[in-house]
């Protein structure tokens, strides 16, 4: 079991007063994930701005230990405002960092919060083909 002491100020602060939790209705892209070895479950919810293709609203459900959540929190902060393409580079390391280090049993968190954002984009991209018009009919030949 982890003590509490081995936490630093700032997965404490996230894990009592977490950012950016619940879901975002008709979200432009989702991620879940999960570890059935620790029980954590994450889901990441994101709203893109379609034309700068910035993160501009983003939430999070976790199931999961006070790692988990304060890991889950400071991953919208560090992803809200960046566009897709630099959300891709987020890292476990990254959200380490900004937390002022994890306890070594408890990087995995880190790990399925990154995994849950990548989901999310993963799951933006996708809609994104698939909501792509039909090319145009060619010219002179009939359209439904």
């Amino acid at each position: 079991m982890t003590n509490i002491g081995e936490y630093s100020q700032k997965v404490l602060d996230h894990f009592r007063n977490p950012r950016n939790v619940g879901t975002i209705d008709n979200a432009d892209g989702v991620g879940t994930v999960g570890n059935p070895t620790c029980g954590d479950l994450m889901t990441m919810y994101i709203k893109v701005n379609p034309e700068t293709k910035v993160v501009e609203d983003m939430k999070f459900q976790t199931f999961g230990c006070g790692a988990a959540i304060a890991s889950s929190s400071m991953m919208t902060e560090i992803a809200q405002g960046r566009t897709i393409d630099e959300a891709t580079r987020i890292t476990k390391t990254d959200i380490v960092e900004a937390l002022d280090g994890l306890p070594p049993v408890k990087i995995h968190c880190s790990v399925l919060a990154t995994e849950a954002l990548h989901a999310a984009l993963q799951d933006y991209v996708e809609r994104q083909k698939s909501n792509v018009p039909d090319a145009a009919p060619a010219p002179g030949t009939a359209s439904a």
